[in-house]
């Protein structure tokens, strides 16, 4: 019997377990039938964040808004990493602007911010844009 993942669609949120080994298969979610594992960022809001940082993979959140300069020059770089991690980890965007209560309670002081999430429950956190080669090298540290 092989281990299973439980997994949070990045759609509709809904939890997924998924075989280890089918991880890489673009598995899809039980409930909307989209890819539960995306290769890029998806949003996440007030709504669906309590349930996007459950499951046994973890998320790494970029806090961010429009407005800012470093965000925008950094969204690339994230996406970058969202496509070489794919099954590793999964990657969420939350603007700050549209979701200021959620920011509030996650303590964010300045953007962008990277926080990650493993189990529900926050493991990890660097402040500011960063480089790929040094966002997969912190990563790296967190055991991803």
């Amino acid at each position: 019997m092989t281990d299973s993942l439980v997994v949070p669609c990045a759609h509709c949120a809904g939890l997924n377990r998924i075989p280890s080994d089918r991880i890489g298969q673009q598995p899809r979610c039980g409930r909307c039938k989209a890819d539960v594992l995306l290769a890029k960022p998806f949003d996440v809001n007030q709504s669906s964040f309590a349930q996007q940082i459950k499951g046994d993979l973890p998320l790494l959140l970029d806090v961010w808004a429009s407005w800012c300069g470093p965000c925008r020059s950094f969204a690339p770089i994230f996406e970058q990493a969202a496509a070489q991690l794919n099954g590793r980890c999964r990657l969420a965007k939350l603007d700050s602007e549209s979701n200021q209560q959620l920011s509030g309670q996650l303590g964010i002081r300045s953007i962008p911010s990277l926080i990650l999430f493993r189990n529900g429950q926050e493991v990890a956190r660097q402040n500011g844009a960063v480089p790929l080669p040094q966002l997969l090298a912190w990563l790296a540290q967190q055991g991803i």
